[in-house]
């Protein structure tokens, strides 16, 4: 067992990523090897821990999980660490459909995790304690230790604060409007683009007992042997993962699954590099629509379109839907894309879904067996207009996709949607048994 501690707000947009991170920068700059997570579905925010911390972050979300893959992604990810800090999602209690379920709370009762409540004091004094009142008593199976009150704006605001102060304050942050991470659509800047979060743990030490929040850390759950089996030591396939400014967004379970079952991941650039020699590719969401003209003029963009046409086996989500559509269109500039779906992608002004996704593959013959179920995320601001006929692989009981609750276009040997994928073990082992079967045709 190790120490682990969930910061969580009251809200989004209460400094939560913020002060997660520079927790984080502090517990590392004492020497800690601290194990970073985020709680739900998010891509961006993992890209700071992980810079941060030099471990990968994990996503912890029961609904994608469950709550047997939960904790055993959390136990197989703190093995070697020091410490566990994990960030969480929205408001602590915030969860699907107005529920518990996958909220930063329902995390905490599943691993038994001891909270630090980020309260946001701005515009508020003594109300704000009767804000942590509601939130202590809300769910007394939630285990609150204490609170950091952030955007003070000043020591006369602290002082009216603590006059009928109700839990045990760690830290009290003042407002400082030039240390917050600026924001775009899908949300926050990514970690090679700014080092605002870990910078501001100096001003977490300095007006933060961290020792405080130390002491209180909760011994996590046993960190028990993996249910899942064991890394495959042959390696049987190729697999290219598309990873660079325009393609980032990946699940680390899912690469690990991916290496559990036999694949070798080999990382390449679609702006910067030719495609690799690989057996697969696998290309994940990200911005290409901010790049659209480097992924233009990249000969890797025909390397993909050469090696799909002749049956490479593709699967692709979100962004990489969007780049194997025929163009990208943003602010009324087209950029050409891979061509290989007869789409056109265009950015829009505001997001076009946003939710969980639960999905079944309906169609026989591709690249994942027919009736596997899996959940995911949809999050895009892009939509496809001038779609072709084109055959739908996914069956949606949650969620929007492409249209009308389809999602999954399934071209040549393609499988290409707007689901953020949490691979099961039947979803990565059919992948990989197709793509292996796809190798071995082609020898023969």
């Amino acid at each position: 067992m190790i120490p682990a501690i969930i910061v969580a707000g009251t809200h989004s947009g209460c400094g939560k990523t913020t002060i997660s991170g520079a927790l984080m920068a502090a517990l590392v700059k004492r020497g800690l090897t601290v194990q970073p997570f985020k709680v739900g579905p998010d891509f961006i925010d993992p890209t700071h821990h992980t810079a941060i911390c030099g471990r990968y972050s994990r996503n912890l979300d029961p609904y994608m999980m469950g709550k047997e893959g939960l904790i055993d992604t959390f136990s197989r990810a703190c093995k070697g660490a020091d410490i566990a800090v994990i960030e969480g999602v929205m408001g602590l209690y915030d969860g699907l459909d107005g529920g518990d379920t996958g909220s930063t709370a329902h995390v905490s009762k599943i691993l038994g995790i001891p909270v630090v409540l980020i309260a946001d004091a701005k515009g508020s004094s003594r109300s704000i304690n009767a804000v942590v009142k509601g939130f202590e008593s809300f769910d007394r199976e939630v285990n609150i230790t204490g609170v950091i009150f952030n955007r003070i704006g000043s020591e006369r605001h602290r002082r009216m604060i603590e006059c009928s102060i109700v839990k045990k304050a760690y830290g009290w942050i003042p407002y400082e409007k030039d240390k917050t991470v600026e924001s775009r659509h899908l949300g926050i800047q990514m970690a090679y683009e700014t080092s605002t979060i870990s910078e501001f743990a100096g001003v977490l030490e300095d007006n933060c007992n961290i020792d405080a929040i130390l002491d209180d850390a909760g011994s996590s759950i046993n960190n028990k042997d993996s249910v899942l089996i064991e890394k495959v030591k042959e390696k049987k396939i190729k697999i290219g993962i598309a990873h660079d400014m325009a393609f980032n967004f990946y699940y680390s379970d899912n690469l690990d699954i991916l290496r559990r079952y036999g694949a070798e991941l080999v990382f390449f650039s679609p702006i910067a590099d030719r495609m690799p020699k690989v057996d697969a590719l696998y290309l994940g969401g990200g911005y290409p629509e901010l790049f659209g003209e480097q992924l233009e003029r990249s000969k890797c963009r025909d390397d993909i379109k050469r090696a799909a046409d002749s049956g490479l086996p593709v699967y692709a989500e979100c962004g990489g839907l969007t780049y194997l559509t025929e163009r990208i269109e943003i602010d009324n500039i087209k950029s050409e894309m891979c061509g290989l779906i007869p789409a056109e992608t265009i950015k829009m002004d505001r997001f076009q879904a946003l939710g969980y996704i639960d999905a079944e593959c309906t169609a026989g013959g591709c690249i994942i067996p027919r009736n596997t179920c899996f959940r995911g995320h949809e999050f895009h601001y892009t939509k496809l207009t001038g779609l072709g006929d084109v055959k739908f692989a996914l069956k949606l009981r949650r969620g929007n996709g492409i249209e009308n609750g389809k999602d999954g276009i399934y071209v040549k040997n393609i499988l290409a949607g707007y689901t953020h994928a949490y691979f099961t073990e039947n979803f990565a082992k059919g992948f990989i048994d197709n793509v292996l079967l796809k190798k071995r045709a082609s020898t023969i």
